[in-house]
C-alpha cells in the first residue's frame, strides 16, 4: 500500500509556529512546552523557515548566541525544503536520508498543512511490519493462530 504524507502519515495537526522577530527562547519554550522537536517560522501564512533542536544546539549554544535577543530569523533554515501532502512516506524518508533532515514541513500550494518527522514515519512502517507479521502467521499457521489457548 502507497502512504500518502496526508492523511496516511500525517493528518489533523496544530500547526507550531513562531514569527521570525520572536526570540529563540520563545522558540525553546514552545518546543519544551509541546513536546515537539522543530517549529515552523511563518510570516503571516507564509512559511519562511524551520527552527529544530539541532539548530539550538549548532546556531545557538555553540555559537554562544543570547537567545533572549537573538530571533528565530537568525537561527531559523531559510525556505526549507517541504512535502506535498501528496507525497508518499518512502519520498519522505528518500528526502531525508538524502539531506540529512528529521523534520520537513508539508505544504499544499502556499498553505502549510502540517510537519512530518522522521518519528511519524517510523510508526508508519512499524505498524505495517506488525500487521505483515500478523497476515503471515495467519496464512501460515490458520486464521486461529494466537487465539487459541
Amino acid at each position: 500500500m502507497i502512504r500518502k504524507i496526508v492523511p496516511d502519515v500525517i493528518s489533523g495537526q496544530t500547526l507550531q509556529k513562531i514569527s521570525p522577530r520572536e526570540n529563540v527562547r520563545a522558540a525553546a519554550k514552545m518546543m519544551r512546552d509541546k513536546k515537539i522537536a522543530a517549529v515552523l517560522v511563518m510570516e503571516g501564512e507564509a512559511l519562511v523557515g524551520i527552527i529544530t533542536e539541532r539548530d539550538m544546539t549548532v546556531r545557538v549554544l555553540a555559537a554562544g548566541l543570547d537567545p533572549d535577543t537573538a530571533t528565530a530569523a537568525d537561527i531559523m533554515t531559510i525556505n526549507p525544503d517541504t512535502l506535498s501532502p501528496e507525497d508518499t512516506a518512502s519520498d519522505a524518508i528518500s528526502m531525508m536520508r538524502k539531506r540529512n533532515y528529521r523534520h520537513l514541513p508539508v505544504v499544499e500550494g502556499t498553505r502549510v498543512v502540517g510537519m512530518v518527522s522522521v518519528r511519524d514515519l517510523y510508526a508508519v512502517y512499524n505498524t505495517e511490519l506488525e500487521q505483515d507479521l500478523k497476515d503471515r502467521n495467519a496464512f501460515i499457521y490458520g486464521e486461529s493462530y494466537g487465539g487459541m489457548q
